[in-house]
């Protein structure tokens, strides 16, 4: 018997299909679809974190604070991708799907040895067409140095943060200590 993992390209259909009746989490790129690997120790606290300091300050407004299940609709109208952000910040009410966010504001991802590539190559051109995205956020889990990507008109600035300074998250009107991002994983490995 073919499995749909041998089956390729399959459909978006097909995608969360799939999903649903295995309770697996897949990113979806133009038809094929690539497994999710557990994060580290320090990943999972710099993400729980970063989702407590954005909700906490978002508290009372329009927006949500999604924290790794909600999958992103991203690239151009006419790509089919889905990726599972580590953060992410939607405000307002656009199009309402249970799993999937398509109008997202702020993304956040959290940097793996093995994923970094990818999410500073592949999902920075995918994520910076999405229309109401303002910020792309990377957050180095080894260092304490975090880039974020902000929407300048048509072109995309890149700001770099430091041990010292203060991350702007212009898009959602908030400022944090890098320190205060990355108290929870000192001397964790």
């Amino acid at each position: 018997m073919q499995t749909l993992m041998d089956s390729f390209p399959i459909t978006i259909e097909q995608y969360h299909e799939h999903e649903r009746a295995n309770g697996c989490r897949y990113e979806f790129v133009n038809g094929y679809i690539y497994a999710m690997v557990g994060g580290s120790r320090r990943h999972n606290l710099l993400t729980v974190t970063l989702a407590r300091l954005l909700g906490n300050h978002l508290e009372g407004s329009s927006c949500q604070v999604y924290a790794s299940d909600m999958k992103v609709k991203a690239g151009s109208p006419s790509d089919n991708i889905f990726f599972y952000p580590d953060v992410m910040v939607a405000c307002g009410r656009g199009k309402q799907d249970q799993y999937v966010e398509h109008e997202p504001r702020l993304i956040v991802e959290v940097l793996s040895p093995g994923t970094e590539q990818h999410d500073r190559l592949g999902k920075l051109e995918a994520y910076t067409q999405i229309a109401s995205l303002h910020e792309y956020v990377l957050v180095d889990q080894s260092t304490s140095k975090i880039d974020t990507y902000r929407r300048a008109g048509c072109q995309w600035r890149l700001f770099r943060y430091r041990e010292g300074d203060y991350v702007q998250f212009e898009s959602i009107d908030f400022e944090v200590a890098v320190e205060r991002i990355y108290r929870s994983v000192i001397g964790i490995v």
